[in-house]
């Protein structure tokens, strides 16, 4: 039997039932873990030294690491289910122990891993990804990372004024249970002359760019899944697509890449050493191709759900190992 071990938590979409479809689809058994379910219900034991080897994860069904064919990092949430009635400090150490246990066994791990922590971290990266971008050939927005007001607002007069901001990671803030995602928004003059706040954290501004469209380039392997949306339809969409995202799934289009762009795409995996990961780009209203971040861990379901784009069935080959992998 080819085992497939996904990585997943117990809240996570579609896309892990898609895959595992797709896996069983050709031949294979894939193998679920839910990582917030470590250590209270999912059971680790690994065994090195002289004697019998053991690395066996064992939850709903029984894992022995060393003889899947592949493992799928998809996310991670260990320790979420352990109770709140542990003292802070131990419940801390409980969490970052069950963390290195696993994803130490990973890193152990002599087969295939898509993609592994290592890899993820080092590509999550915005500032690598926009430098190894542009060394490539791609076109980039001028950006800034910083928490000096100065340099803010020198660099808002540099763009004319137009300017975005943004955090390197996606994050939401919770208010009274209401959860507040943190997106893209516009700089105004008022945000400028009030820039206090970035003495507590820096943050990412760039040049606004003119959208035409708005593209997700998905790579799976040596595959390249373009979608594009024309997100300037919606008035609150105009900055960043997701702040309307459920109202915009059905409205996402098959794009036909130039064949360039996808090459330049399929290089920055290269660097990055990603086997999966998925581009944001804005196409301008005089058709240049600026590239905005990759996602090493980005979402796909809403993509995935036509003939169009078979990600999910993708992601269960290069598993496999019956494409080519990086």
């Amino acid at each position: 039997m080819n085992d497939i071990l996904i990585i997943t938590h117990s809240q996570d979409n579609a896309c892990v039932d898609t895959v595992t479809a797709a896996v069983r689809e050709r031949g294979g058994r894939a193998i679920r873990l839910d990582t917030d379910r470590f250590p209270t219900e999912v059971r680790y034991s690994g065994r090195r030294g002289p004697g019998p080897k053991l690395r066996e994860v064992f939850g709903d069904q029984r894992c022995d690491l060393d003889r899947t064919v592949g493992i799928w990092h998809r996310r991670i949430s260990f320790g979420s289910m352990l109770p709140n009635t542990i003292a802070p400090q131990v419940r801390a150490a409980c969490l970052q122990e069950s963390r290195r246990a696993f994803l130490g066994a990973l890193t152990a791990h002599e087969g295939f891993v898509l993609d592994s922590e290592t890899v993820i971290r080092r590509a999550e990266s915005k500032d690598l990804q926009l430098r190894l971008a542009e060394q490539i050939g791609m076109q980039i927005p001028r950006t800034l990372v910083s928490n000096d007001p100065a340099a803010v607002r020198a660099f808002a007069a540099e763009c004319g004024g137009n300017i975005v901001t943004k955090m390197q990671a996606s994050f939401a803030v919770y208010e009274d249970g209401k959860e507040n995602v943190v997106f893209t928004n516009p700089v105004s003059a008022a945000d400028l002359a009030d820039l206090d706040g970035l003495k507590y954290c820096p943050m990412v501004f760039q040049e606004r760019v003119e959208k035409a469209l708005e593209l997700r380039v998905t790579v799976v392997g040596n595959r390249v899944f373009a979608a594009a949306i024309d997100s300037q339809r919606h008035a609150r969409g105009k900055a960043d697509w997701r702040r309307v995202g459920a109202e915009t799934v059905d409205q996402w289009q098959p794009f036909d890449l130039p064949q360039q762009v996808e090459q330049h795409v399929l290089a920055l995996a290269d660097a990055l050493h990603l086997n999966y990961g998925a581009a944001d780009f804005i196409l301008t209203p005089d058709d240049r191709f600026v590239f905005l971040e990759i996602n090493p861990s980005g979402e796909f379901f809403w993509l995935d759900r036509g003939p169009e784009h078979p990600i999910s069935a993708a992601i269960a080959d290069v598993l496999l190992g019956r494409v080519p992998r990086r």
